[in-house]
């Protein structure tokens, strides 16, 4: 598995974690709180994550399928994009697991 792969799954995570959060928050301030312009702001960040986290499902789904996760785990990572700040846990505790596999993956540097 190549580090790029692993990369691209961490931003996205961060990405989709940071907007849902937004979102929620734009949620409270919209309903909770009334404010003006809310509405707007809450649409936009909507829209964002929605597409994001079309785009994270993909690059978790490959991640999983290149790692050869068994269902279960793969589910659990594909979800944690719904679920406000599991994005960030759950992608720190994979690229902890992962980083050693791509570490000793990584070809050797021929020395001079």
């Amino acid at each position: 598995m190549k580090k790029s792969v692993l990369t691209r799954y961490r931003v996205l995570a961060y990405t989709t974690g940071v907007l849902l959060v937004l979102l929620c928050l734009s949620m409270i301030a919209k309903y909770g709180l009334d404010m003006n312009g809310a509405a707007d702001f809450t649409r936009v960040v909507a829209i964002a994550h929605g597409w994001l986290y079309v785009v994270y499902l993909v690059f978790a789904f490959d991640l999983g399928s290149k790692a050869k996760w068994p269902v279960g785990k793969q589910l659990w990572v594909l979800i944690a994009g719904t679920i406000p700040t599991a994005a960030f846990f759950v992608e720190r505790r994979i690229s902890r697991e992962l980083e050693a596999k791509v570490a000793g993956q990584a070809p050797a540097v021929a020395e001079a």
